[in-house]
Parts: structure tokens; sequence; C-alpha cells
């Protein structure tokens, strides 16, 4: 049984719940308060947020004309250069040319000092000379030992053969061979000296440097007075290029590229010194063989360029853009349309702002996009199993509606409609925003 309370308990109690305790339990109970009010005001916007309409930005399909070009950069050289160098060492005594300079097939470029040659020519004419008289010397020589064996068979056939001896004959005979012998010998020195002369009237002649083809001075190399080396390789003295109405430009074209770079496209380029001007120009070939730089892996592609103003110079570099696709009059599309998917919207929760609160599984891929995660990527990829046909999206009623169509080739902007219920001035959705 429970003892009633006296009264200095009763007091006690009410000293304890002095006005300070109990206002600080409401001044709790109010911040709560207001934190759930903040809570509940951002689940009502946030649902507010959520069913705001869309409004859907749109391009309209054109019909024209679509041009799909590969870049490329590189330098123009000459369809044929030469490098022209001296096969002799020596002293240039003249330079008859210098750069620009038109020349001729067979035109003396330089000169050497040739004073060491005409020595040498001297000397293998004096050797000659010898040589022939060393030859008339052995004519006689052979002569005479012919005269001798005809005596000795002449006594032998009056003496019946007595006079002379065997050994006598044996002799003479062995001396006439002899002297044919040193004549052929004669004859073969003659031979070598004639080409020792012959060698050393072509080094006279190669003294003179002389141009191989018509054509330009590009670079020369040399002024008189130097002295050239030829010992181990033959130097480059002189630079020529054949004809600068016609050039080459040799530009490296990607890997990636060059599948779709094949000789007889056409093409333009640049170059810096006239920025504003479009030169024509026509794939020539396209090597088989790589080249890597820092790498990456390109090949030399040659374009044949026509020069007859001479604007061109060898050595400028060049932006080429080679034409590898053109359509006329086909169906465009943006591709922004091709890569565009309407966002999803996740199904209402029947439990109101109290299941928002509670936590959620995380969504699964199942609600994204229909077109997937890779809408308007390269052209010709499969989009539910189809190849080359891929989703766009046209307004209708004010919702997205898909359209399935197959795509051409693409320059980067628009691509090329082949199929598909689309016609031109037909507006397509390439993004969306929220309606203001």
């Amino acid at each position: 049984m429970t003892t009633p309370a006296n009264p200095e308990q009763l007091s006690q109690i009410l000293a304890s719940a002095s006005p300070s305790r109990l206002g600080g339990k409401w001044r709790w109970m109010a911040a709560v308060m207001l934190v759930l009010a903040g809570v509940l005001a951002w689940l009502f916007l946030k649902q507010g947020n959520e069913g705001a309409a869309l409004r859907y930005l749109s391009e309209p399909v054109v019909r024209g004309n679509l041009t799909v070009t590969v870049s490329a950069t590189g330098n123009l050289q000459p369809t044929n250069q030469v490098d022209v160098g001296s096969e002799l060492s020596g002293t240039v005594q003249s330079v008859f040319v210098d750069d620009n300079s038109r020349v001729k097939k067979g035109q003396e470029l330089a000169r050497l000092d040739v004073s060491r040659l005409n020595d040498q020519i001297a000397k293998s004419r004096a050797a000659l000379v010898a040589a022939e008289a060393s030859v008339k010397q052995a004519e006689a020589t052979a002569l005479e030992a012919r005269a001798n064996l005809g005596r000795f068979q002449e006594v032998d056939r009056l003496s019946a053969g007595k006079v002379p001896s065997k050994a006598e004959m044996a002799t003479g005979e062995a001396n006439l061979a002899r002297a044919q012998a040193s004549l052929a010998s004669a004859h073969a020195a003659v031979t070598q000296a004639r080409a020792t002369l012959s060698s050393d009237a072509t080094n006279l002649a190669k003294a003179s440097i002389r141009s191989p083809i018509n054509g330009v001075v590009l670079l020369r190399r040399v002024e008189p007075g130097q002295t050239v080396a030829a010992s181990l390789q033959a130097p480059v003295l002189f630079t020529l290029a054949e004809d600068l109405a016609q050039m080459e430009l040799q530009v490296n074209v990607d890997e990636a590229d060059v599948g779709q770079v094949r000789a007889g496209q056409p093409a333009s380029f640049s170059v810096d010194a006239w920025p504003n001007r479009k030169y024509p120009a026509n794939i020539k070939r396209v090597r088989f063989g790589s080249q890597t730089t820092d790498g990456v892996v390109s090949y030399l592609t040659v374009l044949q360029v026509d020069n007859s103003d001479l604007s061109l110079r060898p050595g400028m570099t060049a932006t080429a853009e080679i034409t590898t696709t053109a359509r006329e009059n086909v169906l465009l599309v943006p591709n922004a349309a091709l890569r565009f998917s309407p966002p999803t919207k996740p199904k209402a929760d029947s439990g109101g702002i109290i299941s928002m609160l509670m936590p959620r599984m995380p969504r699964g891929s199942s609600q994204r996009a229909p077109n997937g995660g890779k809408n308007g990527g390269k052209n010709g990829g499969k989009n539910g199993g189809t190849a080359g046909f891929k989703q766009i999206w046209i307004p209708r009623d004010g919702q997205a509606q898909a359209i399935k169509v197959k795509v051409g080739v693409s320059n980067g902007r628009q691509t090329e409609i082949l199929e598909g219920r689309l016609e031109a001035g037909t507006q397509v959705i390439t993004d969306s925003e929220a309606a203001k």
C-alpha cells in the first residue's frame, strides 16, 4: 500500500519541475518538428519536379549532299629529285650555277682542279708509246728468229739431214717461239697502256660535274676552293628537281582511315603560304608498307599535284582533305538525334511519403533507355540484333515516339538515312529539358 506524500515531499517535486527544465524540452521538440517539416517540404518539391513535363528539342530532317573526308598532313616534294655528287676527290675550281638556276641535261655545273689528272694522262700516253715501241722490237726479234730457223731448215735440206745438228735445230725453233711470246706480251702491254689512258681520260671528264636531267637547282652545297673527299661515298654537291610544274604531296594517313583511302580518289589541300586557296589533287598511290612515329602507325599516301603557276615549293607543309565518299540528294539527320535517348521515370510508389522515407533496393539496368548505352556510335552498328539499324525519336503529341531507321555513312555531323519512315522536314529529337 502506497504511503501518501506529505506536504514536504510535494514541495520538493514541484521545486524539481522548474520552468527552465520544462523550457529546454519544448525547445528540443520544436527543433525536431522544424527538421521534419523541412524534410516533408523537400519530398513534396521533389515529387513536383518529377512530375514536371519535359520539353523536347528537335531539328528537321533535310535532303542534301553528304561528303565524307579523311584529313592528313604531309609535305610537298618534286616528282623527280636528284642529288648530284662527285666520284673524284679534289679541289673545286669553279662553280657555274646557283640556287634556282635552270639547267639542261649535260650542262656543266662545277669543275674540279684537273692539273693532277692532266699529268696522269701525259704519263699514261708515254707508257702507251713505250708499249708500242716494245711491240716493234718484239716483231723484229721474232722476224730474226724466224729467218735463222729458215736458214737451218734450208741447210738441212741441202745436206740431206747431215747438218745442222738436231741441237741447233731445236735451239732455232725455241728462239722463234720465245720471240713470238715476247711479241704477244708486247701487244698485251699496249692494250693495258691504252686502257690506263682511257681510264685517266674518263677521270678527267668526271672532273666536270654535269647535270643528269633538265630541271632546276634546288640546293647548292659547294663553293670554289672547297675540297671534295670521295673516298667513302660520293658527296652531294647539288640537289636538282626535274619539273616543279608537277609535284607530289606525301601525307601520312592514320591506320584507322587507310581502309577508306584508295588510288584515284579526289582531294584538296592548303598550305600556310596561301591560307585562302584550295589546291586540287588526286591520290596516286597508297603504300602497303607502314611507318611508326611516336607509337602511331600510318601509311604514306602520294597525291599528284598540278603546280603550273609555280606557287608551291618543295618542302611546304600541307593539310589534305581526301574525299572518300560522296552522296548526292540523300536524307540527312544530325548525329545528335542518333545519340538521343528519352529519360526514363521510376514507377510511382503506393506508400506515398512514408514509402519515400523507407530504404529502397538500387534500380537495375532494366530501367535504362530503350536505345541502350551507345546509340549513334559507329555507322552500321547493331541495334536490337539488326545490322545497320538504329532508333530515332520524333515528337508526337508531347511524347517521344521511336522510329527504326537504317543508317549509312556519316561525316561526323550528319548521317545518311537509307531506310525508315522519315521524310525531309520531319522533326527529330536531339535533346530534352525540363519545361519551365
